[in-house]
């Protein structure tokens, strides 16, 4: 029996290079989709721009 990574791992062997491009790009905006969500439970201070702004530097910086 394979495991979960494993079956990941055939999905994405399946997939057409422009498949996983948009793949990669749907986890990346679901990303920072969860970011926003928790900035706006745990930081309800914050405005809808500061929230943008926190969002944007914290992927931007997401090497650092």
């Amino acid at each position: 029996m394979h495991d979960g990574n494993e079956k990941q791992r055939e999905i994405f062997r399946t997939m057409t290079p422009q498949q996983r491009l948009r793949a990669a790009f749907r986890l990346y905006w679901s990303a920072r989709q969860l970011k926003e969500a928790s900035l706006r439970t745990f930081r309800p201070e914050l405005s809808e721009e500061e929230i943008k702004a926190t969002v944007r530097d914290f992927f931007l910086h997401a090497r650092d």
